[in-house]
C-alpha cells in the first residue's frame, strides 16, 4: 500500500505538487469513488485508479537496455561532460533511472539502465561473477600465449591480479580483433590487461551481460525496454542460489 499522490506522481502523471492539485480537485477516482485525499493508501496493483476517466498504469521499476555511443560519460550527471542520461527518452525520466556499471567515455555497447537499486547491486557485486562479455580490436598480434595468460588471471600496472578471464581470438594482425569475458569490473580493466600483455586497445564495445545480448538493431545512443524473456533471464542469473535452483 502506497500513497495515492506518490503512486501518481512514479507513474509520471506530474509533480507531487501537481499530482495533489489534481486529486483535491476530483479528477482522481479509484475503484469507482472520487478520492480527495491525497495521502490515502492505495494497492496500485489491485485497485483501479483512474485519471479524469483514463486508466493508469502503475509501474515501480523500468529496465532498459541502451546502446552506448562514444563522446558520452557514464553517469547521471555531469557539468563538463554530455552524460549517457542526457539522451533518455523524457517518458522515463521521472523513474529516476541510472546505468548499472560503466562504460568508458571513448567505449560503446550494452548497458543496462533501471531503477531497481536491488538488482543493479547484484549484477556488479563480485561475489555473483555476472560475465561481461567486450569485443575489442587491439594493435598487435594477439597468440594462444595471451590466451593463456587471460585464463590465469592477468597482473595489473598496480599489482592487482585479476580474475581468470576468457580471451577468444577473432583475427590476428597488425590489429588484431577478439572477444574478452571478465567477471569483474577494475577501473579501465580491459584496457589494463591488454597493456600488460603488450597490446593496446583500439576500440572496444560491450556486448553482453550476463544473459543480457546487446540488440543489433538498437542504434548507438538509444534505448529500448527489456522483453519479459531478457529480464527474466537477467534475475535468474543473481537471484538463482537463493531461489535453490
Amino acid at each position: 500500500m502506497e500513497r495515492l499522490d506518490k503512486i501518481l506522481a512514479n507513474s509520471g502523471v506530474g509533480t507531487r505538487k501537481e499530482v495533489k492539485a489534481l486529486i483535491r480537485r476530483g479528477s482522481v477516482v479509484v475503484n469507482g469513488a472520487i478520492v480527495k485525499n491525497p495521502g490515502q493508501h492505495v494497492d496500485p496493483y489491485k485497485d483501479e485508479i483512474l485519471i479524469d476517466g483514463i486508466r493508469v498504469d502503475y509501474r515501480e521499476y523500468v529496465y532498459l537496455m541502451h546502446n552506448k555511443k562514444m563522446g558520452y560519460i557514464t553517469a547521471t550527471e555531469d557539468t563538463r561532460e554530455m552524460t549517457v542520461m542526457d539522451l533518455l527518452p523524457d517518458e522515463y525520466r521521472h523513474f529516476k533511472v541510472f546505468p548499472v556499471g560503466r562504460l568508458d567515455k571513448d567505449s560503446e555497447g550494452l548497458l543496462l539502465v533501471t531503477n531497481d537499486g536491488d538488482l543493479a547491486h547484484r549484477l556488479l557485486s563480485p561475489g555473483k561473477k555476472v560475465e561481461k562479455k567486450y569485443y575489442v580490436r587491439v594493435a598487435g598480434g594477439l597468440s594462444e600465449s595471451d590466451v593463456e595468460r587471460f585464463k590465469e588471471g592477468i597482473k595489473l600496472d598496480d599489482g592487482y591480479v585479476t580474475l581468470p578471464a576468457n580471451l577468444e581470438i577473432l583475427s590476428q594482425g597488425d590489429v588484431s580483433e577478439a572477444y574478452v569475458s571478465i567477471v569483474e569490473g577494475k577501473f579501465h580493466q580491459v584496457k589494463r590487461m591488454f597493456l600488460a600483455v603488450g597490446k593496446r586497445v583500439r576500440y572496444l564495445k560491450r556486448v553482453a551481460m550476463g544473459p543480457l545480448v546487446l540488440d543489433e538493431n538498437l542504434k548507438p545512443g538509444h534505448f529500448r525496454e527489456l522483453t519479459d524473456k531478457e529480464l527474466l533471464e537477467l534475475k535468474s542469473c543473481v537471484y538463482r542460489e537463493e531461489k535453490g535452483t
